[in-house]
C-alpha cells in the first residue's frame, strides 16, 4: 500500500498549484480520499475529502471556493487544485486513503507547499 504526493513547491500569493496523490498496492476505487495539511507548530487539519466514487466532496471553510479535490479512478490518482493561494496555506500537504469496507486508513509522506513573495 503506497500513496505518493507530488506537485508541491514555492508559489507567490495569488498563484496556483496542483497536487497529485498516486496510489498503488490497493483497490483505489474502494477508498475515500482526503487531503490534510500541517503547518509548523500546528495540528494536522483536514482540507478536503472525496468519496470513493467521486460523487461527493467536502472542504474546510478556509479553502472553500479556492481549492478543488478530484480523482481519476482509472489512473489511481487523487488531485488537489489550489488557486488564489495565501501565505497561510503554507504547510506540508498529505493525502490519506480510507477503505470503504474497513477501518483501515493510510497516509502519504507529504509534499511541501510554500506561499511567499
Amino acid at each position: 500500500v503506497q500513496l505518493v504526493e507530488s506537485g508541491g513547491g514555492l508559489v507567490q500569493p495569488g498563484g496556483s498549484l496542483k497536487l497529485s496523490c498516486a496510489a498503488s498496492g490497493f483497490t483505489f476505487s474502494n477508498n475515500a480520499m482526503s487531503w490534510y495539511r500541517q503547518a509548523p507548530g500546528r495540528e494536522r487539519e483536514l482540507v478536503a475529502a472525496i468519496t470513493s466514487a467521486g460523487d461527493s466532496t467536502s472542504y474546510a471553510n478556509s479553502v472553500k471556493g479556492r481549492f478543488t479535490i478530484s480523482r481519476d479512478n482509472a489512473e489511481n490518482t487523487a488531485y488537489l487544485q489550489m488557486n488564489s493561494l495565501k501565505p497561510e496555506d503554507t504547510a506540508v500537504y498529505y493525502c490519506k486513503g480510507c477503505s470503504d469496507y474497513s477501518s483501515f486508513c493510510f497516509w502519504g509522506q507529504g509534499t511541501q507547499v510554500t506561499v511567499s513573495s
